[in-house]
């Protein structure tokens, strides 16, 4: 369509303006949630020496290579190991130690045998051992030293989000502090002379402020420290005196990103528009919803983004613009949602000339096909039926209807 930009050449202005942020460095409690901006390199192998992995007996193998239950090995037993134990008994002909899981194995050992592979088990196990099963093989049931990380292998790589399993694997590999992107600061500032808090006593012409509260968490949940949550009416004065708060440079709390709601369309109070032309560029993107987009980036480096006010418009976006350039501050290798293709469980119609995002839920009754369903009747104003989506459906511009059984691009965001 003449005169719109597609969403590819906005996300390319959005994020031609984006510098990564500095880095800390950080404990692992404090970890969390972050994106590395360096490699983490263990400091020492995993695991860290030769190791049992079952309760039983450290053997040398000759000693009950043979051993069946009508042929049985005996063994006695010259040292216990539990688990942190810092010992290595000498093992000498038909000697073997009882260990647990864990413990490190004696270096004159070269295989295990399990309780359950011998005549009594755990339960007289300090004195002689009844091999009734020989080992597979030398070296069964030991964990050897970095058979899975040496110490200086990279163990974590830069740009990635460092969540639980990210911090388990940095605290074997013997790691206590990361190097990771500064969280970015962000401010939501909602506009609207209708807008009142949830929960207020509405009179005609007002409803619930709710676009600085998605905003907010959504930005959270991209890694944001929300510094500024707030909505001003259609006054221009009323804008300026918060983008000025939330811009100051000599406040510790500055935001590195202001995302308003509001006020970036062709109407006649259009606040964002109004006091801000000139620091943001105002384009119509091939998208719906979500056409007006605002956008600038100021000398200090802090980004500015205008959103259209109607929920739906908002919510989306923020997945499309404000979220890839939150992780792209951060140093995030994917700043990408994850998209799979379902079929859509019935038609719908689709705008003309702009690409579809669609609030949809996921029908997994069946688990070998899954299907998708509109979570709104499609206008952009349905924040109700917003809280039912689990995805958006997105549709291709040159796509003019949506028919069930239809495979369409299916953008997950929970």
């Amino acid at each position: 369509m003449s005169g719109l930009r597609t969403v590819e050449e906005h996300l390319g202005v959005v994020l031609s303006a984006v510098t990564a942020l500095p880095v800390e460095r950080v404990s692992l409690a404090h970890a969390h949630g972050r994106t590395l901006r360096e490699p983490v390199r263990a400091a020492v192998d995993i695991p860290v020496f030769d190791n049992s992995a079952m309760d039983g007996f450290a053997v040398r193998f000759t000693d009950v290579a043979a051993a069946a239950p009508d042929t049985p090995a005996v063994v006695r037993v010259v040292a216990d190991l539990p688990a942190g134990t810092a010992s290595d008994p000498r093992l000498g002909a038909g000697e073997a130690a009882r260990i647990m899981t864990g413990s490190p194995v004696p270096s004159d050992a070269d295989a295990i045998v399990p309780f359950e592979d011998t005549a009594a088990g755990l339960a007289d196990s300090l004195a002689t051992a009844t091999v009734l099963r020989a080992p597979q093989r030398v070296g069964v049931h030991i964990r050897r030293a970095g058979e899975d990380v040496r110490a200086g292998d990279v163990v974590l790589p830069a740009g990635e989000l460092i969540g639980p399993l990210q911090l388990a694997a940095a605290a074997a590999a013997g790691v206590a502090e990361l190097v990771a992107s500064r969280l970015p600061r962000v401010a939501v500032v909602s506009t609207g002379s209708e807008l009142v808090e949830p929960g207020s006593p509405l009179r005609r012409g007002q409803i619930p402020e709710s676009n600085s509260v998605l905003l907010a968490a959504l930005a959270a949940e991209a890694g944001a420290e929300v510094v500024r949550r707030t909505s001003v009416p259609d006054d221009p004065g009323a804008l300026e005196s918060v983008v000025a708060k939330v811009l100051d440079p000599d406040s510790a709390a500055r935001a590195d990103v202001v995302i308003f709601s509001g006020g970036v369309s062709a109407g006649a109070y259009e606040v964002v528009k109004t006091t801000l032309t000139g620091a943001m560029e105002f384009s119509k993107v091939a998208m719906q919803p979500g056409k007006p987009q605002g956008f600038g980036r100021l000398e200090s480096g802090a980004l500015l983004f205008g959103l259209p006010g109607n929920p739906v418009s908002a919510a989306v976006s923020f997945e499309v613009f404000v979220r890839p350039a939150l992780l792209a501050l951060q140093g995030r290798n994917d700043i990408s949602r994850r998209i799979i293709r379902l079929a859509a469980g019935t038609g719908w119609r689709t705008p003309p000339d702009r690409r579809q995002y669609l609030p949809v839920t996921i029908d997994r009754s069946d688990p070998r096909s899954w299907r998708v369903l509109p979570a709104t009747s499609g206008g952009s104003h349905l924040a109700g039926g917003l809280g039912r989506a689990e995805a958006y459906a997105i549709v291709p511009a040159e796509v003019q209807a949506v028919a069930a059984g239809d495979l369409v691009d299916v953008m997950l965001i929970s």
